[in-house]
């Protein structure tokens, strides 16, 4: 639900510009504003990515960075954040990261050609975002007859001004008061003449071009390597104790830095400023510094390695623990999900796996799977890595001495690179 016309706002640099470019989040913000004209919030554009490039990545860097890197306060102070996603984005585990108060989740309608399932087939997602506390925001195709059942969800209607004639606002006005109870955002304004015709039509918020225009704000960041983010991910898998990932804190100033960056930022809505490693442990949970870890692992690069090393690695942890949790008990889920993400360990530290496994300890089943290929979880990695090339008899065999169907395993790969999708940082 972006502004029309971007082609006078600045643009992202070209990446081959400046080696530093990877550390860099340049991140747009456009006000909204009430009939008095008072900012009532701020919807936040990516522009470290082109305008055309919106995907479930860029939905979640967008967030992180904002809350992370861009420095949250100043971005936006204590106002209402809105934020465009996809489809793919809303059941993203980055949204477990923020407080829902204070952030508004822009929801596109589907293609043209959606059918009448793949809209009901949406609902869930919205009703457990609603029950988690974040407000849905839709465009003026909500009012459409198709996406009736959608109408319930909407805490706000951002109507396009570029997209009717101000001879339909009222008819759009009255259907939208009459069947939702979302505030309604006249959006895209570029005139006197539209602002006082909403204006008389009792719309109080309002965003476009005569108010203000994007504006860029770019932040540097500081990223820890992967190896102390592993080691972090290493203590969180083992429900290490907090002294324990405090003293791994203490070691390196990056890892300190970025979490009480993140932990108070105004997204995560702690009410005092935290600001000893203990405290920020305890706020955040195990659950949470584990994606927060997560997150971290995606967008972090060691030496030359890419960041699609560190997605596929995820990749390959959340898709044993979902294959494993089909044949073994939970704890083992929980190491199959470490044989994964160390899958490839030597790629990103760029040392044999050997080696590499010296600096972390776990257990010996999870080292005969990554250094052996034996043990409970060998044909669980084998499996995992069949999904990944493409040898359709490698996958057949694999899958057959699981005893697990097609079905099984191609469910649980699409959950997992939705998952994973939802973590990684796009251009990051």
């Amino acid at each position: 639900m972006e502004t029309s016309d971007t082609s006078d706002l600045p643009q992202p640099a070209d990446p081959s510009t400046d080696k530093d470019d990877a550390n860099i989040a340049s991140i747009a913000r456009q006000a909204i504003v009430d009939e008095k004209r008072d900012v009532f919030g701020y919807e936040l554009f990516d522009r470290s990515v082109s305008h055309n490039a919106h995907t479930a990545a860029s939905d979640a860097a967008l967030l992180f960075n904002a809350l992370s890197y861009a420095g949250a306060e100043a971005l936006v102070g204590k106002k209402t954040v809105f934020i465009n996603c996809t489809h793919e984005s809303l059941s993203g585990g980055h949204l477990e990261l923020i407080h829902p108060d204070r952030v508004v989740l822009e929801v596109p309608a589907l293609p043209a050609d959606a059918s009448p399932e793949s809209i009901e087939a949406c609902l869930p997602t919205f009703n457990a975002l609603r029950q988690r506390g974040f407000r849905l925001a839709f465009d003026q195709n909500l009012l459409r007859r198709n996406y009736a059942s959608w109408l319930p969800m909407a805490s706000f209607v951002k109507l396009d001004m570029q997209a009717f004639g101000l001879e339909h606002a009222e008819k759009l006005v009255k259907f939208a008061q009459t069947y939702t109870r979302a505030q309604i955002v006249a959006e895209k304004v570029e005139t006197a003449e539209q602002f006082d015709h909403m204006l008389g039509l009792g719309i109080k918020l309002f965003q476009g071009y005569w108010f203000a225009q994007p504006q860029v704000v770019q932040a540097r960041t500081i990223r820890p390597t992967h190896a102390t983010i592993i080691q972090l991910i290493n203590l969180v898998r083992q429900q290490a104790s907090t002294e324990e990932i405090e003293e791994l804190l203490k070691k390196d100033p990056t890892l300190s830095f970025n979490l009480l960056r993140f932990i108070n930022s105004s997204g995560f809505g702690l009410s005092c400023e935290v600001t000893s490693f203990r405290h920020a442990v305890m706020i955040l949970g195990l659950k949470k510094l584990f994606r927060w870890a997560a997150l971290l692992l995606t967008t972090s690069r060691a030496g030359g390695t890419p960041p699609a090393v560190g997605q596929t690695a995820v990749v390959r942890g959340r898709l044993m623990e979902l294959l494993s949790a089909e044949l073994l008990p939970p704890e083992e889920s929980d190491h199959a999900f470490v044989v994964g993400v160390f899958s490839l360990l030597d790629v990103m530290l760029g040392q044999p796996i050997v080696k590499a496994l010296e600096s972390v300890a776990l257990p010996q089943s999870v080292v005969d799977a990554l250094v052996h290929n034996k043990g409970v979880f060998a044909p669980f990695l084998d499996l995992t890595r069949a999904c990944e090339s493409g040898d359709e008899a490698a996958f057949a065999q694999a899958a057959n001495a699981l005893h697990l169907s097609n079905h099984q395993v191609n469910w649980a790969h699409l959950q997992a690179l939705s998952w994973a999708d939802s973590l990684i940082s796009e251009g990051a």
